[in-house]
């Protein structure tokens, strides 16, 4: 990936107060999920009979338990003790990979596995390795897949780190957020420094090098000495790759964000300072910047990526993962193919009763049209690369888009030139915006997004 031109290294507060209010899509797909409508059973059952041969597989499997919930969380979850209540999940997860096995025209390889949540321990040892061997007995894992999964370092028992050493796992993803003992009483979410230090440890030993940090800015009570000490910890923890998210408060699609006194919420003017002061601290540990959000060391795959310009995004976030074919399985999973997106029922108990009735538990979706994937594609350059060769953009695309970006490139947010619209520095944070001139659904309809500053 070329360097980005310069253009101000920061945008002033009058920039910043033009943009920061915006609500915007993350654009972890285009269209954007509020815009699936009505999917049948049939029409999913025709796109996964079409996977072409040759074709490689990534698995996602949503698992939706958590033992507490944190107050911040924008995730598809619930809380639960009940072993009985996730066991069956875990039996519905197997009757799914069995149904959508059976659904494929030929044994597709699988290159990527990726568990969320939810909290994927949740299950326990003994149905999360039942999962993993049902997954194997269905669907046929390259030796050099990548299995990786999200973990909560609170819920991390000697057990969880043997299955997932034992099924392979490479890559850790850990809820770290915030760590001042102030921020984690406003959030709910109590771990102390030595409790995620402990976590990596145990993941390092039992052979699971690849360690993820996500980390998060705009919480409630957050200081930007806050989101630098959190950042530093992060580096000084060894950690291979950080997400740096702004919190999106959204208790209209939350309700338990309530929990949250908004006026503990620092504005966008204290967020852009928050996301800033990560940034400062993680590129001076030896990170390099991928995308709106992630860094990287600069050996790690991601970084590799990005710099060969082969980053890809997906419903979870920045991806190496370059399979054409992403299964969704879980309550409310999502999976994308070549036709479309196809996502399943978000109620538990309505997904547990379709695929033990024998049916691929298909609630919404989306197919695509021409223009659909040529703009996806669009979008998925601007936020990847930051960068987009404008040949690739039809004129009428183009010229609709141009008006858009009039005034990020007045702004110093864009350049246009040689053939060429590139994010600045000062832009980066501003690549949502940037990518939303090329969005033809945007503004159509009543979906709501989440602050894009």
């Amino acid at each position: 990936m070329d360097a980005l031109p310069p253009a101000g290294l920061h945008p002033s507060r009058a920039v910043l107060a033009r943009y920061a209010r915006q609500n915007l899509p993350r654009y972890t797909s285009y269209p954007t999920a509020p815009h699936f409508g009505a999917l049948e059973e049939a029409s999913y059952r025709q796109w996964l009979a079409g996977v072409a041969p040759g074709d490689r597989l990534s698995l996602y499997l949503h698992i939706p338990f958590c033992k507490s919930l944190c107050w911040y969380c924008g995730c598809h979850t619930s809380v639960t003790r009940s072993v009985a209540r996730t066991a069956r999940y875990a039996r519905g997860l197997v009757s799914e990979a069995s149904l959508l096995a059976a659904a494929l025209p030929f044994a597709a390889p699988v290159e990527a596995l990726h568990l969320g949540g939810g909290t994927p321990s949740a299950l326990g040892a003994e149905a999360l390795e039942g999962v993993m061997e049902g997954l194997r007995q269905r669907f046929a894992f390259l030796p050099e897949a990548e299995l990786s999964v999200e973990l909560d370092p609170r819920l991390l028992d000697d057990a969880i780190v043997a299955v997932l050493a034992r099924q392979g796992f490479g890559r850790a993803s850990l809820g770290v957020q915030d760590m001042a003992a102030e921020v984690q009483t406003l959030i709910g979410r109590i771990q102390p420094p030595a409790l995620v230090a402990g976590a990596v440890a145990k993941l390092r030993a039992a052979g699971i090098k690849g360690i993820n940090f996500d980390l998060m800015y705009g919480l409630p009570g957050q200081t930007t000495a806050h989101v630098e000490a959190s950042a530093r910890f992060a580096a000084d923890a060894g950690a291979d790759r950080v997400a740096v998210f702004g919190y999106a408060h959204v208790p209209w699609m939350k309700p338990h964000q309530k929990a949250i006194p908004e006026a503990l919420l620092p504005d966008s003017m204290a967020r852009m300072d928050q996301a800033e002061a990560a940034e400062r601290a993680l590129l001076a540990a030896g990170y390099v910047a991928i995308g709106l959000d992630h860094f990287a060391r600069p050996d790690d795959p991601m970084a590799v990526a990005a710099q060969a310009g082969a980053l890809r995004r997906n419903f979870q976030g920045y991806t190496t993962d370059r399979a054409p074919v992403l299964l969704g399985l879980g309550a409310s999973a999502i999976g994308s193919l070549a036709e479309g997106y196809a996502q399943n029922l978000p109620d538990e108990r309505a997904y547990l009763a379709a695929v033990e009735d024998g049916h691929l538990p298909i609630a919404r979706g989306l197919a695509l049209t021409r223009e659909d994937r040529l703009r996806r594609g669009i979008i998925e350059a601007v936020m990847c690369d930051l960068s987009l060769d404008l040949r690739r953009v039809p004129l009428k695309v183009w010229r609709a888009a141009e008006t858009r970006l009039e005034p990020l490139v007045a702004d110093g947010l864009a350049v246009v030139a040689d053939g060429r619209l590139v994010t600045t520095e000062a832009g980066r944070r501003f690549v949502r915006h940037i990518a939303a001139a090329f969005d033809a659904y945007l503004g159509g309809g009543p979906a709501r997004h989440s602050a894009a500053v």
